[in-house]
């Protein structure tokens, strides 16, 4: 039998269309958002499935939809064709749907499974090889031998031909005895697809009608069927509720910390880091327990990410220090040697070289320059309610504690704010800006005002 284990991706020779399947309830998930949209590693798990198939080039891209179709077709735009399957009457009347999109289509057709989104790349190119074997198949099956067979349906084979393909629920026992299962995941040339669906019926337990039976139909038409076998089991583990979802997050999360660490990453606790799908670290990044990386964030060379932070949508630059306890938002950019403390957020905001923001502040919509100082407390007011306005703080500027910079306004290069200003006009390059309000000194006030109220207390207990 051929292993996965030994295909390294490459783009396939003929033409490939997709057919995912995906026009399941999804009942169990319980939710009002399509089983195939819930994501892993923030990304929806049918894009997982698409981003790895992409590596092949495929042509042609067909999502077989029923319940919640209009969901799918958002998501989707127009990568893909969207088939309706109304009622569903199983996987085989599934990819029946696909025939008006697959009209005229000459090359390989692979059928994947929306809710089985970690097939790797290398493994549908070992379907298709297998496919383009002398022995010419013509359908190839993709088994695995999971440490407890359970309800799968099995694959009868000999020497890596498919003799017999049967769903549990119609397996005699000595076929239930094998422990080849299918995944349900097939390869198939176009030109064949449709003429051995048309012959599938559904005399069976469910009445339905089983993708799984055109190899039973080829092997009756004196036909090849193969089997190719993947060396990891979990990438066919399909997801059907919230608990095998966050079991596959968990799966998905443990591999990533350990790439993360083997290319150069120290995770003080790794098990308590979460990745994006997309989270790139550079090598002697240190982070520390407790972080979260959202979608679309970027880190270079000797970053230190201290514990209790999050990070979305931005780009951290080398020898940059990012809390404990600070957050960055879509569009936060840290210059080489920057800073950014406890309690810190920043949004859409550029820090620049050397630059500092350690203690409780807000940075939204602003340009900080190299090498500015911004004291604890500051916060730039951006929004008025309607607009969003930005802040530019020059280089070696320093804010102190407790300003309010209310944006549109320009701080200029080695200003300085001082400490509880509220600032609404620019401030030159060099200037002082304090705006306060005069102080009231009443000496003694204090004292005769605790005698008072110590009187009163004390006669009202009389």
């Amino acid at each position: 039998m051929t292993s996965t284990h030994e295909a390294a991706p490459s783009a396939p020779s003929a033409p490939l269309a997709l057919v995912v399947l995906a026009a399941g309830k999804g009942t169990r998930m319980k939710s009002d958002l399509h089983k195939v949209l819930h994501p892993i590693a923030g990304r929806p798990m049918l894009a997982h499935l698409m981003a790895s198939a992409a590596g092949l080039a495929p042509a042609r891209q067909v999502v077989v939809a029923g319940h919640g179709r209009e969901q799918l077709e958002k998501a989707l735009g127009d990568s893909a064709t969207i088939a309706v399957q109304e009622p569903q009457l199983g996987t085989g009347h599934a990819v029946l749907q696909a025939r008006a999109a697959l009209a005229g289509f000459e090359g390989d057709v692979l059928i994947l499974y929306g809710d089985v989104p970690f097939v790797r790349t290398q493994t549908m190119a070992a379907m298709i090889e297998r496919l383009h074997a002398p022995d010419a198949p013509a359908v190839v099956v993709l088994g695995f031998a999971p440490e407890d067979p359970l309800q799968y349906g099995r694959v009868i084979a000999q020497d890596g031909r498919v003799l017999k393909m049967v769903e549990h629920k119609d397996a005699s026992e000595a076929e239930r005895a094998c422990t080849l299962c299918n995944s349900g995941l097939m390869a198939v040339k176009g030109a064949d697809l449709f003429a051995l669906l048309d012959q599938v019926g559904n005399a069976n337990a469910q009445g339905e009608y089983y993708l799984t039976d055109i190899v039973n139909v080829a092997n009756a038409q004196g036909k090849t069927c193969a089997v190719v076998v993947t060396d990891d089991p979990d990438e066919v583990a399909g997801i059907n509720s919230r608990a095998e979802l966050a079991a596959a997050e968990g799966r998905w999360q443990a591999r990533r910390r350990l790439q993360a660490m083997a290319d150069g990453t120290s995770l003080v606790a790794p098990e308590t880091v979460w990745f994006a799908y997309d989270t790139v670290l550079g090598r002697d990044v240190t982070v520390e327990q407790n972080v979260v990386f959202g979608p679309g964030v970027t880190v270079a060379d000797h970053v230190v990410i201290h514990a209790f932070c999050h990070l979305e949508g931005c780009r951290v630059e080398s020898g940059v220090s990012v809390g404990p306890f600070a957050r960055l938002r879509p569009g936060a950019a840290l210059e080489e040697g920057s800073r950014v403390g406890n309690f810190v957020e920043v949004k859409n905001s550029r820090l620049g070289k050397g630059a500092k923001a350690n203690h409780l502040t807000y940075l939204g919509d602003a340009d900080v320059g190299a090498g500015a100082n911004i004291g604890a407390g500051t916060i730039t007011c951006n929004y008025d309610g309607y607009f969003k306005y930005r802040t530019v703080i020059g280089e070696r500027a320093f804010i102190g504690s407790n300003s309010a910079l209310i944006a549109p306004v320009r701080i200029g290069a080695d200003a300085i704010v001082a400490a509880g200003s509220a600032v609404s006009r620019d401030v030159s390059d060099g200037e002082l800006r304090l705006v306060r309000g005069e102080q009231l000194v009443k000496p003694g006030w204090a004292d005769r005002f605790h005698d008072a109220m110590k009187r009163k207390k004390a006669d009202s207990k009389k």
